[in-house]
């Protein structure tokens, strides 16, 4: 029972500690809040961390897990596996609430609808600027900052922004 109850323990304080990984390219949100995060838990004595990559190609991958492994083994917490898992894929629908408004805050529009039919190839919706408000905005290269985002310009305040691709 003692055990148990220890292990639970080493496991919740793992979580913790990963959970507050911010991710490498938008560091205003975190790998929990992204949906990368899937999962802590522990088999036999080994905590082993569940991650899913934005997508298999993703630059940042590598650097999530070195920093989870990292992070961890700083904290005292050694015997650690990292597992990822690519089914179910990742998605934009698996960005927290709270991870939306933090990159909105950061001036990167979230993406506002759940994947459907065409996903990428969809139409363009009309995207709010999150400097201004506006949804008079346009897209200027399907290709931003980092490969998840997409530059748009805004027509009322004129300002660039990053657009999180809707995936």
């Amino acid at each position: 029972m003692v055990t148990t109850v220890v292990e639970d323990i080493e496991v919740e304080r793992a979580r913790a500690i990963v959970s507050v990984i911010p991710d490498p390219e938008i560091p205003v949100i975190t790998i929990a809040d992204l949906g990368v995060l899937r999962g802590v838990e522990r088999r036999g004595d080994t905590i082993v961390v569940t991650l899913t990559p934005t997508y298999t190609g993703c630059p940042a991958t590598l650097a999530i897990r070195m920093d989870v492994k990292t992070a961890l083994t700083i904290a005292g917490i050694s015997n650690v596996r990292i597992d990822t898992v690519l089914a179910p894929a990742w998605s934009t629908d698996d960005i927290s609430e709270e991870g939306r408004a933090k990159l909105h805050a950061y001036g990167i529009a979230p993406p506002t609808r759940r994947v459907g039919k065409g996903g990428l190839l969809s139409p363009d919706a009309a995207i709010a600027c999150p400097r201004c408000g506006s949804t008079a905005s346009e897209r200027i290269s399907e290709f931003g900052s980092t490969p998840c985002k997409a530059l748009w310009r805004c027509k009322s305040c004129r300002e660039p922004f990053d657009v999180f691709k809707c995936l």
